[in-house]
């Protein structure tokens, strides 16, 4: 990993002193360093870093400010990419150890794979209390996700995500199978199909299998769309900038199942994720044609550029075929939850309250943002159809991503728990624990439910 974390400091460690309220002696910094503080403006600022000389010309430390009330428990990752390179400990320890670790493992990310530069070479003493190997393993399945959604479209394809989803595999000893092109109108995939046939590479289905078979069964759902023209209904260029992150949802559930593979969860965990590129072509699907799902709905086609939800749909109708304990899909779905809530905070649906609490409590504890919506029924009769059993979009526009999620729903019903996630899958601006590009979302919530649910 970018950042490296040590079970205790170094003899050439140099201490971090946490700064609240401009409190600068309850430091535990001598009174010179305090000094050089003042006459260098330092105030503690939230995330403010300020290093501090030694003789002849060395460092002896850095101040890091945590504002005045109470801080980000992710601030710390910051420390990742202003710090110089070299050892550090922690002068006082932090609040919260293991958000606090987490942090700063995430704040080293960097995608360097088409010649960005990497953060600095830093090691750091974990403060007591911390889970460092717990904290390793939610970076890795958070790196993952990232890198698959920063890489663009040219070199992440849907046959370049299988690549990704066998090498997962095959680290954890998982099962993977895919049914590519023709085979899924064959197998009774119709949608996956439909959405994909006009992009160059064959469309797919992705299926890997985990753990021991008489283990509660938990499934992953994640939309692949690996760019989206948005189809005959194309989007105009602007909307296309970002839309290598349109496989978000699917790089989501990987990095959730390195997550659980790595943490040796008592689960049977399935993975299924349609890859397609919802491209044009003069085999691409069209306005007002009817598609015959899996599950054997008709579905009649509003917009092409709602193409996620329908190989989601067909996804979701197989996992829901062995009536998983719990079944989850996540997907970049919805421009309404990035109008309603932003591009921070993604919604959840689920119809289990109890699962819906265990999520939002979740979300507080990891400090990874969730925010439920409401499974409105009333709103399902506006994707009724006229000459179908149902619409992939309404008329109005309103509530697209709560109508999104009564979509899917009408796919699930013998899963004993289903939750859906319309998420972003990309930070617009530099965070603390990620610069800006493509970024997990909810992963490290969901994570932390299924380790209170099912772990030994």
């Amino acid at each position: 990993m970018p950042l490296t974390l040590l079970g205790e400091k170094t003899n050439t460690s140099l201490p971090v002193y946490l700064v609240s309220g401009g409190a600068l002696e309850e430091s535990g910094a001598t009174s010179a360093a305090c000094a050089w503080a003042r006459a260098n403006g330092f105030t503690g600022a939230e995330g403010a870093v300020l290093t501090i000389p030694g003789n002849e010309g060395a460092l002896s430390g850095a101040f890091f400010g945590l504002g005045g009330g109470e801080p980000s428990p992710l601030v710390y990752g910051k420390l990742a990419r202003k710090l110089p390179a070299g050892d550090w400990h922690f002068a006082n320890p932090p609040k919260a150890p293991q958000l606090c670790v987490l942090a700063l493992l995430l704040g080293g990310y960097a995608f360097t794979r088409y010649g960005a530069k990497a953060t600095p070479d830093i090691r750091f003493a974990a403060p007591d209390g911390a889970d460092v190997e717990a904290a390793r393993r939610l970076a890795e399945g958070t790196f993952l996700a990232r890198d698959l959604i920063n890489t663009p479209a040219n070199d992440m394809g849907p046959d370049a995500l299988e690549e990704a989803a066998r090498a997962l595999a095959a680290r954890h000893a998982a099962e993977i199978s895919v049914t590519t092109g023709e085979a899924l109108v064959e197998n009774n995939f119709p949608m996956i199909y439909a959405v994909g046939r006009a992009g160059l590479v064959a469309p797919r289905l992705i299926d890997m299998r985990w753990g021991a078979e008489s283990a509660p069964k938990v499934t992953l759902v994640g939309k692949g769309v690996c760019f989206d023209t948005g189809g005959l209904d194309i989007k105009p260029a602007s909307s296309m900038l970002l839309m290598k992150k349109d496989m978000g949802g699917a790089a989501n559930v990987l990095g959730l199942a390195s997550m659980v593979m790595a943490g040796k969860l008592p689960v049977r965990l399935r993975v299924l994720i349609p890859a397609v590129e919802n491209s044009i072509s003069a085999g691409a699907f069209r306005p007002g044609d009817i598609l015959k799902s899996r599950k054997g709905l008709t579905i009649e086609i509003g917009n092409t550029d709602a193409e996620g939800r329908l190989v989601l749909a067909d996804a979701l109708a197989l996992a829901d075929e062995e009536a998983p304990d719990l079944l989850i899909d996540m997907a970049t779905l919805t421009g309404a939850a990035r109008v309603a809530l932003g591009p921070d905070v993604p919604p959840f649906y689920a119809r289990d309250e109890e699962l819906a609490a265990a999520l939002s409590a979740a979300s507080v504890q990891t400090a990874d943002p969730l925010w439920r919506l409401p499974l409105w029924r009333p709103y399902a009769e506006k994707l009724r159809s006229k000459v179908a059993d149902i619409n992939n979009v309404t008329k109005d526009g309103f509530a697209g991503s709560v109508t999104a999620a009564l979509f899917l729903e009408r796919f699930v019903e013998k899963a004993a728990r289903w939750a859906h996630f319309d998420i972003f899958g990309w930070s617009p601006d530099e965070k603390p624990t990620c610069p800006q590009g493509g970024e997990a979302q909810g992963i490290r919530a969901i994570e932390a439910v299924l380790r209170q649910r099912y772990g030994a």
